[in-house]
């Protein structure tokens, strides 16, 4: 199916959505069980991940929750490090991406170059090479008219555009700071089997190594650090930082930290502030406060403005895990596919400079992270691969 046939074809009742799952975790799972929620005529036809028990488990799920909106055979399900290729080769015409971040820019390329619409889950990738990938991706999918969503799920959030809009119509003033949280509790971690290699185990706790997840900082807090992007209309130019291991200390959580706090320098002299934390037992706070000559306003998890230009969020929150699917959707059946692909790829690498400001223990900018190398082995292979030493300020480069 060409990019442009859900154009026009929709409105006549002969065309439908047919989903490819590339990635069957948790997330996974739930978007495929969104998109299907989110319009008519979606199915999901085909299944592909690099471990046939993952897979397994979410077919059964979503069998028994979708009903004849699955349809999924034994001859549409695709295992192995190779799996999306085969996937890709099938009938669908849009792809869902929710494997480890690691593997998001060259499956972005490949689904680009197979002609499908894509939504990709945060992030889009954990090094500077892998965005530079995303934005040579994003210039080609705009050649070819495919669309491209990502799992952001402010940019499609009723409380944060409303706010966000009230911000950029100058109801606070100038800004002039604003400061970002995502403190919360750990997540989950799988127990080494005996039969597991050493990239089997790091890929089933891809959370835990930078080379697979770009640390918590890019993997989770990328939601509030696209959102300040946004507000700010722009990207950081410089950031210093510090972060660490206070809780998660052992081998079994990999080599990331557990926290990081940031100073983000926009091109106006702004200073925004970043803070995320994954402890268990600690406050949690995931919000945005957006500083003005005139008023504050406050973005998550209640939205309301102060002072001169006082205003409150009234009305039901709309569910974004579905609606982004829907906005997408309309998108292609009325041929102006939504490609979030850029906006996300820059809000990626400013997660990606908050964290190498840390890791290094320095001043770093948007051009040394943008060329950055990739932090992908040269080769994957189920065997021997040792975890990387835990980044130590002054000496990790």
């Amino acid at each position: 199916m060409s990019a442009n046939a859900l154009s026009g074809a929709w409105a006549q009742g002969s065309d439908e959505i047919r989903v490819g799952l590339i990635g069957c975790g948790g997330r996974g799972t739930g978007a495929a069980r969104n998109v299907v929620d989110a319009a008519p005529g979606v199915r999901i036809v085909a299944m592909a991940d690099a471990f046939k028990d993952r897979l397994d488990e979410s077919r059964a799920i979503l069998a028994g929750r979708l009903g004849d909106k699955f349809a999924v055979t034994d001859e549409t399900c695709f295992v192995g490090l190779d799996a999306y290729q085969h996937l890709l080769q099938a009938n669908v015409n849009y792809v869902i991406l929710a494997t480890p971040p690691a593997f998001r820019p060259g499956h972005i390329k490949a689904a680009v170059a197979a002609g499908k619409h894509i939504f990709a889950e945060k992030p889009v990738a954990v090094d500077g090479a892998g965005v530079r990938s995303c934005l040579e991706s994003f210039e080609e999918m705009k050649q070819k008219g495919l669309g491209l969503l990502t799992g952001t799920l402010y940019r499609h959030h009723t409380g944060y555009l409303e706010s966000i809009k009230r911000v950029h119509d100058g109801q606070i003033g100038d800004i002039v700071g604003l400061n970002g949280w995502y403190n919360t509790s750990g997540l989950w971690r799988k127990d080494r089997q005996p039969q597991w290699s050493d990239l089997e185990y790091q890929m089933r706790n891809w959370l835990y190594y930078t080379w697979l997840s770009g640390d918590h900082i890019v993997e989770q807090a990328v939601h509030n650090i696209d959102a300040l992007n946004w507000i700010m209309r722009g990207n950081p130019v410089r950031a210093v930082a510090t972060g660490g291991r206070q809780v998660r200390t052992g081998p079994d959580w990999g080599h990331i930290y557990d926290h990081f706090a940031v100073d983000y320098e926009y091109p106006n002299g702004v200073h925004v502030s970043m803070f995320t934390r994954q402890q268990d037992n600690t406050d949690k706070k995931v919000a945005n406060e957006v500083v003005g000559t005139t008023g504050r306003a406050f973005i998550l998890p209640k939205f309301y403005i102060t002072g001169a230009n006082p205003w409150t969020l009234e009305g039901e929150i709309n569910d974004a895990y579905v609606i982004e699917h829907k906005d997408m959707i309309e998108s292609l059946r009325a041929g102006k596919p939504l490609n979030e692909l850029k906006q996300i790829a820059e809000s990626t690498l400013a997660g990606i400079l908050g964290r190498e400001a840390a890791y290094q223990g320095g001043i770093v900018t948007w051009e040394q992270v943008l060329a950055m190398p990739s932090l992908m082995p040269k080769t994957l292979e189920w065997g021997p691969m040792p975890t990387p030493p835990v980044p130590m300020p002054g000496v990790t480069a």
